[in-house]
């Protein structure tokens, strides 16, 4: 029969905060590799994941978004804690915009509607009624610019709340870390 062995609480918790640090510099490892795997068809060190890039991102939410890594880093971030739509939408508005097509723009107007307006909808975002009301009724004769008002709204919420945390989540700091040290080596 096995014996259990209690070591002191200062113990525990010190061999748990070694095993979580372990655990993190690993998962940040995984991560970076993950990362540099999904833009490996372009091999230059520009674009690479720079430890430089990676302190940008902490400058502001729009400079996390222009960079690629930056935004997959943000994506995942998001994904883990199951709060992906805010940035889903987003980035759809962004294609969305680039619609030409009247045809294209109508139906894609009408999908965007369904998955992120809609009371209910799988993803839905969280705006005011007004502004719920008044997309619906520009979905039915849409433009270019029928989502910027829950677009705006959308990118406040995640500047304001989504970002501070990502900037404190083990992923950015993680990444930041193993960065840093595979720089310090050369």
């Amino acid at each position: 029969m096995p014996r259990l062995i209690l070591e002191p609480p200062n113990t525990q918790r010190f061999i748990m905060d070694r095993d979580d640090r372990r655990r993190n510099k690993n998962i940040g490892k995984n991560f970076m590799c993950r990362l540099q795997c999904m833009f490996s068809h372009s091999s230059s060190s520009e674009s690479r994941l720079s430890l430089e890039d990676t302190q940008q991102w902490s400058q502001s939410l729009e400079r996390l978004l222009d960079s690629k890594y930056g935004l997959a880093t943000f994506r995942n971030f998001l994904k883990s804690e199951y709060s992906d739509e805010n940035i889903e939408f987003w980035l759809t508005c962004e294609d969305y915009k680039k619609i030409k097509s009247s045809f294209r723009m109508s139906s894609r107007a009408k999908k965007i509607y369904e998955q992120f307006i809609k009371v209910e909808s799988p993803k839905e975002i969280n705006i005011d009624y007004h502004t719920r009301e008044q997309i619906k009724r520009n979905v039915k004769t849409p433009t270019v610019h029928c989502f910027d008002d829950a677009q705006k709204i959308v990118y406040g919420l995640m500047e304001r709340d989504s970002y501070p945390r990502f900037l404190r989540s083990d992923i950015y700091r993680t990444l930041l870390e193993n960065l840093a040290a595979d720089a310090a080596k050369g």
